[in-house]
């Protein structure tokens, strides 16, 4: 009889998972090919965290901020792609990546979940240690909000000391946004449209405006013979709405770990943020719904 190991595995016999990996014909050996830590450049990227200050709770604070802004890199890949689709009138390719923008921000959400774990002594034992850095300063963020129309010039300063990050936030900020992407559409699609708002400076913070919201009033009043351009509509809408539970939470999750103390990039903290939760990105989107 076969003796057992104290595995359990009978003497000679490989273990069940060791089997399993024979049978698959796993590739084991990387030395001559590309693995999954190459492809993903993983020791870039899991090297990249250096904590300044000698508390535990800086790594999550680190990780949380990084993985953030990789979902915001994502964000702009699909944003700019989603804008120049609808500049071409290719709305079907346009729409699934502003769903998939929805998405990253439900993401982007539930991670102040995790931040939230972070209790005010444990922010406090780090905050000397990060100097003037803030979110605030984020050049991925910036872009990603003149992508959607909230322009600003004075938020062009922060990147001065860095030309080639001044350059990618000026870019957008000069560039039409998806809003005004979105309303070029309408016109193009025969429905009239404000030219203050189809022939403007794109640079220039959006103003709401009646005309516009008779366009989209148009559209949501009949939307079997506008059903695309009734799904843009709607497409803005989650996505507006999406960005609104982002800062919402943002600001809920700021104010239980740091209270009303200003921030680190020198704005009021929590009564900046709230500010923001104000700022309408696609207004004619929801006003035509009380015409309605």
């Amino acid at each position: 009889m076969t003796q057992p190991t104290s595995s359990g595995c009978p003497m000679g016999a490989k273990p069940a998972g060791e089997s399993i990996v024979a049978q698959e014909k796993a590739q084991l050996d990387f030395s001559k090919s590309m693995s999954y830590g190459d492809y993903l450049s993983l020791d870039a990227i899991l090297t990249a965290q250096h904590p300044r200050s000698p508390d535990h709770n800086e790594m999550l604070f680190i990780v949380q901020h990084q993985t953030s802004e990789l979902w915001m890199k994502l964000m702009l890949h699909e944003l700019g792609a989603a804008i120049q689709n609808i500049a071409n009138d290719e709305l079907g390719s346009a729409f699934k990546m502003l769903a998939r923008v929805s998405k990253i921000m439900e993401q982007l959400v539930h991670a102040w979940d995790v931040l939230a774990t972070m209790t005010p002594p444990e922010y406090s034992a780090i905050r000397p240690y990060l100097d003037n850095s803030s979110g605030f300063q984020s050049y991925q963020y910036r872009c990603i909000e003149f992508s959607l129309g909230n322009k600003n010039s004075a938020m062009l300063k922060p990147h001065a000391h860095r030309p080639d990050l001044l350059a990618l936030v000026q870019a957008a900020y000069v560039a039409p946004s998806l809003y005004d992407e979105s309303l070029r559409l309408l016109e193009r699609r025969g429905i009239a449209v404000p030219a203050t708002h189809t022939q403007r400076d794109w640079s220039q913070p959006y103003a709401a405006d009646t005309g516009v919201e008779q366009a989209w009033l148009q559209v949501y009043r009949n939307p079997k013979a506008h059903w695309d351009l009734y799904q843009l509509g709607e497409e803005l809408t989650d996505l507006e709405d999406a960005f609104r539970l982002w800062r919402f939470r943002h600001v809920t999750t700021v104010e239980r770990v740091i209270g009303f103390k200003r921030g680190t990039g020198g704005t009021g903290g929590v009564s900046y943020l709230r500010k923001m939760l104000d700022v309408v990105l696609f207004p004619e989107i929801w006003s035509l719904r009380t015409e309605l």
